[in-house]
């Protein structure tokens, strides 16, 4: 799923302008994330939720030398698809 695929679905669904759908696209993503940043989850009810997990620094190894090499502790997202999404696919 792509912007431009929201976009359109926006844009047919209430018969706007693509300038429109764009922004409304851009919106809703943008609101996503800054919830994810300020409450660590997400939920759209019947589709799933979206959470901020932190990963720990490691040691890996880089496939193409074997050398070892150092990764940072960061953050990542997960995905949990609700019961509901996963009898419908």
């Amino acid at each position: 799923m792509s912007k431009a695929f929201i976009a359109a679905v926006i844009q047919d669904s209430i018969n706007c302008t693509g300038v429109a759908s764009n922004k409304a696209a851009e919106d809703l993503i943008g609101a996503i994330v800054s919830e994810l940043k300020k409450e660590g989850r997400f939920t759209l009810p019947s589709f799933g939720t979206f959470t901020v997990h932190k990963t720990k620094a490691r040691k890996a190894l880089n496939p193409r030398t074997q050398e070892p090499v150092k990764v940072k502790a960061g953050k990542t997202v997960r995905f949990k698809a609700s019961p509901n999404l996963k009898k419908a696919v």
